[in-house]
């Protein structure tokens, strides 16, 4: 491990213009301490990532930066000018400009509309359109964003649309550029694309923070890094003086592996999950499959990755059976599912589901630490006494779901919202764990928590599977695919475009299936899906 990332010396800082500084920036909520003592310098010029643990205080400093939140107490100077910006109008007048992960677009409007909307060109209250046509062309060409101005927006690929994003930033006049996992929704080649966009900002004179959760990304993209753990800045290093093993230990606190150890498997057991030639029929806001087939055996990782959208959804759906299968069929434990969907999917057999959305589909978010311990299994005999819940059985689950899964919880009775999404996380994961399901069915099991939580959800998944457990997991996260499963399926417009072991495939071909190019015979060439 690099210990070399020593914080900057005196020296260093002295020499250096900044485009932003951040000190002593507290901003509290009643009792809780979401920023304390940040202190942040980004030199000009410079692509600065920021990371820490989810709850560690990132959201809350983008939003004091950005006028939406007022510090309560410190100091913020941009380009060596003290700011207190009181709306996020003010901040972007004075140069701030944030890529938010989610996308603000009018689908229907092309290109060159969405970048001047609200910031056109008039005269007399007269648009001039090709004024503001001629601005983005010149903005086009300084920082070699190459794009159809008269294109719809809601018809480009994703990589395209966050690229208008960026433009509608450096059209609004941007010095300071604030990315906000910026890459969760970019197939690998899009990633690249992207990373050579930031360089080109920097060399035109911008500057970048760059907010992020994966490491690999911050140590490639990065020249400096902040650690934000508690609220608190915890230092700033060069990076290309320290790793991801150190940065990870000063997010957490502690050493933590980042390593995934997975045992090599020779073969596999009885097939429990069998999904063939299934089409579903949904409305127009859902993402059809299209004759989808594939099986999870005993002992294996089946692992789903595609762009967010492309019927990973709806696939969930029809395997739990809340989704209308038109052709096809699905298998669970050797018996076709048929007309079940609306019973409760644990009457099929022993089945544990890690929802994608944890407060949406995982918890109820009104009810205590002690009642979400026992969501979904009110029926289950554990817990009942001559028909009814005992209190003193629902306790006694509780207490063992979070004794063996390390959640971090004062009372049982407190409320769920009073627990991190990581400890939510796991609590969900000891709920659908504890009576050692046959199949788990995980969905983005990973999405929004830490480093820590992360570790302990790798190693939980991997142990399942060497006792033989069949696992689906889908996820958006093309290395935790990739390190954790045994077989992959890459999903795009509820089309498989292809199956096989991840070593089958290198990551560029993996990238090019999540946006539609369909693997040829031998995987060297491919053939476009249209959907």
């Amino acid at each position: 491990m690099k210990q070399g990332g020593a914080i900057l010396s005196a020296k260093e800082v002295e020499m250096m213009s900044y485009a932003l500084e951040v000190k002593g920036l507290k901003k509290h909520f009643g009792p809780v301490k979401a920023n304390e003592d940040v202190n942040i310098e980004v030199k000009e010029g410079s692509i600065h990532a920021i990371i820490g643990e989810n709850g560690a205080g990132k959201t809350t400093l983008v939003r004091n930066l950005c006028g939406l939140y007022q510090p309560d107490e410190g100091e913020i100077k941009l380009f060596g000018q003290p700011q207190k910006f009181k709306s996020p109008q003010e901040a972007i007048e004075k140069g701030i400009g944030i890529l938010h992960q989610h996308f603000m677009l009018v689908d229907a409007f092309t290109v060159l509309e969405n970048i001047l909307l609200g910031s056109e060109p008039n005269s007399k209250l007269i648009l001039k359109k090709d004024l503001g046509r001629k601005q983005v062309e010149k903005i086009c060409k300084q920082y070699n964003l190459e794009i159809d101005l008269d294109a719809t927006a809601g018809d480009l690929p994703v990589g395209l649309q966050q690229r208008l994003e960026i433009l509608k930033i450096l059209y609004r006049g941007a010095k300071l550029i604030i990315l906000d996992e910026p890459t969760a929704v970019l197939t690998p080649q899009e990633v690249n694309s992207f990373f050579q966009i930031i360089r080109d900002l920097t060399d035109n004179g911008c500057s970048v923070i760059f907010i992020s959760h994966k490491l690999k990304e911050v140590m490639e993209i990065s020249d400096y890094v902040t650690v934000i753990r508690d609220g608190t800045s915890v230092g700033t290093y060069k990076t290309a003086d320290v790793d991801e093993g150190f940065l990870a230990s000063q997010m957490i606190g502690r050493d933590v592996s980042l390593e995934i150890e997975k045992p090599e498997k020779k073969d596999f057991g009885e097939v429990v999950l069998e999904v063939e030639d299934v089409t579903t029929k949904g409305d127009k806001n859902s993402q059809n499959l299209r004759n989808v087939s594939f099986d999870v055996r005993e002992g294996e990782i089946f692992g789903v990755i595609g762009i967010a959208g492309n019927g990973q959804e709806e696939l969930i759906e029809s395997v739990l059976g809340f989704n209308e299968i038109e052709n096809g069929k699905i298998k669970i434990f050797g018996e076709e599912i048929g007309d079940k969907g609306t019973l409760n999917f644990r009457e099929r057999g022993n089945i544990g589901c890690i929802p994608s959305d944890r407060l949406k589909e995982g918890l109820v978010p009104d009810l205590s630490v002690l009642d979400n311990s026992y969501l979904g299994f009110q029926n289950d005999e554990a817990i009942l006494n001559k028909g009814f819940i005992s209190k003193a059985k629902v306790e006694e689950r509780a207490q063992e779901i979070i004794d063996k899964n390390n959640v971090k919880v004062s009372d049982l009775r407190t409320s769920i919202l009073n627990l991190s999404g990581g400890n939510q996380q796991k609590l969900i994961i000891g709920r659908e764990l504890l009576d050692d399901p046959k199949l788990i069915i995980a969905v983005q099991p990973t999405r929004g928590v830490d480093i820590g939580a992360i570790e302990f959800i790798y190693k939980n998944l991997i142990e399942r599977s060497q006792q033989k457990v069949a696992i689906l997991l889908v996820s958006n996260e093309l290395e935790e695919i990739l390190s954790l499963s045994d077989r992959i399926a890459v999903i795009f417009r509820g089309e498989i475009m292809g199956i096989g072991k991840p070593d089958d495939f290198t990551k560029e071909e993996v990238g090019l299936m999540m946006a539609g190019e369909r693997l040829a015979e031998g995987g060297s060439s491919h053939e476009r899906c249209n959907g």
